[in-house]
């Protein structure tokens, strides 16, 4: 028997593994990273753990989300959040621009809120150092230390974990995650006063899912690392727009290899891709609908080759995301140039019809007896009425499929 919400939404493929609860009750909850279910939390045994997993359930945006909370002006932001304005550009640093995956509009935002003032930290998250298929969460001081953090990281990783020293600390940190994992924090400021003053910015990235531990193996044999190798570094991007996946290892000799480099086109679609957890598959906000400031990759105007000089879709959804964008700009840190508020549309151009999907996969759980997140305010409906009969068939059809190939319904349990 199930007895507490934080390991049900584990158990019933909600979680998005943002690590929330265990950065507030990090004395009870711990995150574990699961070669195959992803970076997940387990709650400890006895009547306090339990107590406390009650109490990170509503911290839990996985579980559910409410899109009406959002200020929502017209379609557009019925559709993918609030948009006050968009623009295109890049970090006016070079070094960040290169490491950056597609412009480093995120690490120089970041950079100008330390330097500004308006922050004295910035929680993200890095590849550790001891083991790069894994990324830890941690808060950057420093150009130094956000650099660390530069480029995607297409594997399991769950920044909200720094909300616990956030909170225990006393100085404004700045929170950069994928969109779930803002919308975590985005519960988690609601419910707290003190947090929230101690997080005047977030900051979010576009996101079409987070593979798991084995899809990393599985990359790292494309790239011919040997079986066991000791890896200084994993690259999933940057180094140019949108850049190579390549990684580098210590041979038995001592001395460090660099593996060959494949497109990133290759890399995500014909290897990570296919190991995205279930959760991502229902997932509801790749833009960052509850962030401050969302970035992206303008694929409307796609990059002349894999090592192009690399370029940021910047959306403001707040009034003080707006304000420090235009004070970046200003401030010649941010190179960039106005987009129209339809830019999300343009740049991702298959995420509607990604979202119908979401509604028919979310229709076959229900019929099925399965839990789905309890997300408000979504015009799911009107995506899946917008696809071609084929692509209707194909949501359910494809869902059912793949809940008995896969067992969906059979409860997750993490490795502890």
């Amino acid at each position: 028997m199930i007895a507490d919400p934080i390991t049900k939404a584990v158990a019933c493929n909600l979680c998005t593994g943002c690590g929330a609860c265990a950065g507030a009750f990090p004395d009870v909850i711990r995150m574990v990273d699961d070669p195959l279910n992803g970076r997940r939390p387990v709650v400890a045994k006895g009547e306090a753990a339990q107590k406390a997993a009650v109490q990170a359930a509503s911290l839990c945006a996985g579980a559910g989300a409410d899109f009406t909370s959002l200020p929502r002006r017209d379609a557009i932001d019925r559709d993918w959040g609030p948009v006050l304005a968009a623009w295109q550009g890049h970090a006016a640093d070079d070094e960040i621009r290169f490491r950056g995956s597609s412009g480093g509009a995120v690490t120089a935002l970041a950079l100008f809120a330390l330097q500004s003032g308006l922050v004295q930290g910035v929680a993200h998250i890095a590849a550790r150092a001891d083991d790069p298929r894994l990324n830890e969460a941690v808060i950057s001081h420093d150009r130094a230390g956000l650099l660390r953090g530069a480029g995607s990281r297409y594997a399991q990783a769950s920044p909200a974990e720094a909300l616990g020293a956030i909170a225990a600390g006393d100085v404004p940190v700045a929170f950069v995650g994928k969109p779930c994992d803002v919308a975590s924090v985005a519960k988690a400021a609601g419910a707290d006063a003190g947090l929230a003053a101690k997080l005047p910015l977030t900051i979010a990235i576009f996101c079409a899912g987070a593979p798991n531990l084995n899809a990393t193996e599985k990359l790292l044999d494309r790239l011919e690392v040997p079986k066991g190798a000791r890896l200084t570094d994993l690259r999933y991007r940057g180094a140019g727009w949108p850049g190579l996946m390549q990684a580098r290892w210590v041979n038995e000799d001592g001395v460090e290899v660099t593996s060959k480099g494949i497109p990133y086109g290759e890399g995500w679609g014909g290897i990570l891709q296919s190991e995205r957890r279930w959760r991502c598959r229902i997932c509801t906000d790749h833009t960052g609908a509850f962030a401050d400031i969302s970035v992206g990759d303008p694929w409307h105007t796609p990059p002349a080759g894999h090592e192009d000089a690399g370029r940021s879709l910047i959306v403001a959804r707040t009034a003080r995301g707006l304000a420090l964008v235009e004070a970046a700009i200003a401030a010649g840190v941010l190179v960039a140039a106005p987009e129209g508020r339809d830019a999300i549309a343009k740049a991702q151009p298959g995420l509607a019809a990604t979202l119908g999907a979401v509604w028919g996969r979310r229709l076959v759980m229900r019929g099925a007896g399965m839990p789905v997140p309890a997300d408000r305010g979504l015009p799911l409906w009107k995506h899946w009425l917008a696809l071609p009969v084929r692509a209707k068939v194909s949501s359910v059809a494809g869902t059912v499929k793949r809940i008995v190939k896969t067992r969906l319904w059979r409860p997750v349990v993490v490795g502890q």
